[in-house]
């Protein structure tokens, strides 16, 4: 898969997603209960968060949402502002990333981002923990999706 196939419509960068790294990752089998998914595009949703009220998206006419003349939309300013108070991410901020400076620059910035420091994994944007390295810890936290100092 590549990588590029991992970016949402809405922003969301997939590969940075409890879902996808519990997935990919066979967290199941370790004994840590997270729901699997194979990211947006691959699993042919086109958006999880929004296809179901975007015509846009739903018919396949915008590749990102950036290229509707309705960016951001309020739905979307909704989803942003949860991930940003919850997951230290802006997918509006991704979108005008990839929009100005191009996917494939977009895509070297996030793996410098949410590398792990200890091991080069991925970070997760969900809670911080790299699934790599820190199932110990993911597998002690009562809250799977809060970044440990909230």
């Amino acid at each position: 898969m590549k990588k590029t196939e991992l970016i949402a419509p809405c922003g969301m960068n997939c590969g940075i997603c409890s879902g996808y790294l519990a997935f990919t990752r066979g967290l199941k089998t370790k004994g840590i209960r997270m729901p699997y998914c194979a990211g947006c595009r691959p699993r042919r949703k086109n958006c999880a968060f929004l296809k179901k009220q975007c015509d846009l998206l739903r018919m396949g006419q915008v590749e990102y949402c950036h290229e509707c003349r309705s960016f951001p939309c309020r739905r979307l300013q909704d989803l942003d502002t949860r991930y940003r108070t919850l997951f230290r991410m802006s997918m509006i901020e991704n979108l005008e990333f990839i929009k100005e400076d191009g996917i494939r620059r977009f895509l070297r910035q996030e793996a410098e981002r949410w590398k792990c420091q200890k091991c080069g994994g991925v970070i997760c944007c969900h809670n911080g923990v790299c699934f790599d390295c820190g199932l110990d810890e993911l597998k002690s936290r009562t809250k799977l999706y809060r970044w440990k100092d909230e």
